[in-house]
C-alpha cells in the first residue's frame, strides 16, 4: 500500500520542453541507413527516411543533438559543408569508423528546420579550440560580410540557423576522450571558447561538460573545478548517465532513477557551492543530454578494439525488453521530478544506436519498447510540474541500497486543468496507491500501462511491434481520494483532470 499526494499549488516549475529531446551522433548506423538513406521508399529529395521523421514526430521529440558525442573529439566540420562531390572521407577515431561526410552540418540543420526541431551544437575541445568553436557558430548564425557566414552563404543558405543551443566539448573528463583534458585544462579552455562565441552571439547558451557518470573518480571536483572557471558564462552543466542489468541484479536495475535522482542532487549541489563562492545569484541549470539504458557490459564490443569499419557499421544495436521500457519510463519520471533544475534531456540516441526507433537498410522503421513511455510522458507532460509526496515501502537493492517500490512525478496545466500523473511500480507484486489531492478537484480518466514482463522484444522486429502499453487498471473515485492499481514491475501514465 502506497500513497500519493498532489495540491495545485504546491509546484516545481514549468516543463521545459526541451527535455524531451534526443541525440543524433555519427556513430553506427544512426545517421546512415538511420535517419538519412537516399534511396530509401521513403526519402524525401533531401535524402531522409520519411518514416523515421514519422516516428520521431510521433515520440514527441523536440531538440536533436549533434554530431556527437565522442565523435565530435576529432571532427572537423569545414570537411562537411561545401558541394557532397568535393567532400573527402576521414577516419573517427572515437569509433575508428571512416566517416564519408556525406552529412554535414547544413544537412543536419535543414533537417530540424524541416522536422519543426530546435538544433543543439556541439564543437571540437578535443583536438581544436576557440578559433574553430567560433567560426563554426559564425558560420552557422552569422549574417553576410564575415568570413564563415559568407561560406555558408556560398554553400547555398543565406538565411543564418539561429541555433541557440551549444556544447563546448564532450566528455572532457573522460581518457577515452580524443584530446581529454583533466579539469583545469578543459574549465580554462571551455571558459575562452564560451567567452569569444558569446562575442560572436550573445543570444546563445552554452554548455559545459559535467561528469560523464557519477561513477568517475573525479565526479563532485570536476564539476566544481569546470565551473570555478566557467559559471559566470555558461548557462548549464551537462550530465550523462546509463543503466544496465547486471549479472541478473533485477532490483538494481529496476531501481536506476534513484541513483538517478542522488546523481541530479550531487550536481546541483557542487553547482550552488560554487555559485555561493562567487555570491552569485545565477543558478546554473543541468543539461542531462544523455541518459538511456545501455548494455555496455554484456553488447558493447569496446572502442580500442574495434576493427576500422565502413559502411554504417552495427555498432551498439540494443535491442529492449518490456523491463528496459519500465526503467526508461522512471527515469523520464526522475527528470520531471527536477524541472527546476533540469532545463534540457537528450535521451541518446534517436535511431539503431540505443535507441527507440529502429531501421533495416531498404526496408522498414520499427518502435521499440522503450518508444513507448518517452512518447506518452512527451505527450502528456504539459504545463507545471507538481512537488509529489509519495508515501510507499521499500526495496532492498544491492547497487543503491533502499529505494522506494513507488515513485510518481505529475504535471498539470493551469490553463486547460490536464493533469498528468507518472507511476512507476519497482516491486514485483501489484500495488494499491491512494492518491491524495487537498485543495483540488481531481479526477484520472484513464491511463496506459508499460509492463516489465515481456522479454521478446530484444530479439526480432516482430516481436518488438508486438510489444505496446496496455490499458492500466481500474481505477476508484471517492470522496476527495482516488485508488489506482499498479501491475507488478511497471509504468503507468495515467491522464485526467484537476482544479482549484
Amino acid at each position: 500500500m502506497a500513497t500519493i499526494t498532489l495540491h495545485p499549488d504546491f509546484r516545481i516549475g514549468p516543463v521545459d520542453r526541451r527535455v524531451f529531446g534526443s541525440f543524433v551522433e555519427h556513430l553506427g548506423r544512426c545517421v546512415y541507413t538511420g535517419v538519412y538513406e537516399p534511396g530509401h521508399d521513403s526519402a524525401d529529395e533531401f535524402g531522409f527516411r520519411g518514416d523515421v521523421a514519422e516516428l520521431t514526430k510521433e515520440l514527441g521529440v523536440t531538440l536533436v543533438r549533434y554530431p556527437g558525442g565522442n565523435f565530435v573529439s576529432n571532427y572537423v566540420w569545414e570537411d562537411a559543408v561545401g558541394p557532397v562531390e568535393d567532400r573527402k572521407p576521414f577516419l573517427d577515431l572515437a569509433w575508428r569508423t571512416v566517416e564519408p561526410n556525406l552529412v554535414g552540418t547544413d544537412e543536419f540543420l535543414q533537417y530540424c528546420e524541416r522536422q519543426g526541431l530546435e538544433p543543439m551544437m556541439a564543437v571540437n575541445l578535443g583536438t581544436r579550440g576557440v578559433a574553430e568553436a567560433v567560426a563554426l557558430l559564425e558560420y552557422c548564425n552569422g549574417e553576410a560580410g564575415t568570413k564563415w557566414a559568407d561560406m555558408r552563404i556560398a554553400n547555398g543558405r543565406e538565411k543564418p540557423y539561429g541555433v541557440k543551443l551549444w556544447c563546448l566539448g564532450n566528455e572532457m573528463d573522460g581518457p577515452w576522450q580524443i584530446g581529454h583534458k583533466d579539469a583545469h585544462e578543459y574549465g580554462k579552455l571551455a571558459a575562452e571558447a564560451g567567452k569569444a562565441m558569446r562575442l560572436t552571439d550573445p543570444s546563445i547558451e552554452l554548455v559545459a561538460c559535467g561528469s560523464s557518470s557519477m561513477q568517475m573518480d573525479t565526479f563532485g571536483a570536476w564539476e566544481r573545478t569546470v565551473l570555478s572557471y566557467t559559471y559566470d558564462i555558461v548557462d548549464h552543466i551537462s550530465m550523462h548517465a546509463y543503466y544496465e542489468e547486471v549479472d541478473g541484479d533485477r532490483a538494481s536495475f529496476l531501481g536506476s532513477g534513484t541513483a538517478m535522482e542522488r546523481f541530479v542532487e550531487r550536481v546541483v549541489a557542487s553547482a550552488d557551492a560554487v555559485g555561493a563562492e562567487k555570491r552569485s545569484d545565477k543558478r546554473i541549470t543541468i543539461s542531462f543530454d544523455e541518459w538511456n539504458v545501455w548494455y555496455l557490459t554484456t553488447r558493447f564490443p569496446g572502442e580500442t578494439n574495434l576493427p576500422i569499419q565502413r559502411d554504417a557499421p552495427r555498432i551498439i544495436e540494443d535491442r529492449y525488453s518490456g523491463l528496459d521500457a519500465v526503467v526508461v519510463g522512471d527515469l523520464i519520471t526522475t527528470l520531471l521530478r527536477h524541472t527546476d533544475r533540469i532545463a534540457i534531456g537528450c535521451l541518446a540516441q534517436l535511431v539503431n544506436v540505443i535507441a527507440p526507433i529502429m531501421t533495416d537498410p531498404a526496408g522498414a522503421a520499427w518502435r521499440q519498447t522503450t518508444f513507448h513511455p518517452f512518447a506518452e510522458a512527451a505527450r502528456l507532460a504539459t504545463g507545471e510540474a507538481l512537488q509529489v509526496q509519495v508515501d510507499a515501502e521499500s526495496m532492498a537493492t544491492a547497487k543503491h541500497g533502499d529505494v522506494p517500490t513507488v515513485t510518481a512525478a505529475a504535471t498539470v496545466d493551469p490553463a486547460t486543468g490536464k493533469l498528468a500523473l507518472f507511476v512507476t511500480n519497482r516491486s514485483d507484486a501489484e500495488q494499491t496507491v491512494t492518491l491524495r489531492h487537498p485543495g483540488a478537484t481531481a479526477r484520472i480518466d484513464g491511463g496506459t500501462a508499460v509492463l516489465a514482463d515481456f522479454e521478446g522484444a530484444r530479439e526480432t522486429q516482430e516481436h518488438a511491434e508486438a510489444y505496446a502499453p496496455v490499458d492500466a487498471l481500474p481505477v476508484e473515485h471517492g470522496d476527495g481520494t482516488i485508488t489506482l492499481r499498479l501491475a507488478p514491475e511497471s509504468w503507468t501514465a495515467f491522464h485526467g483532470t484537476m482544479e482549484s
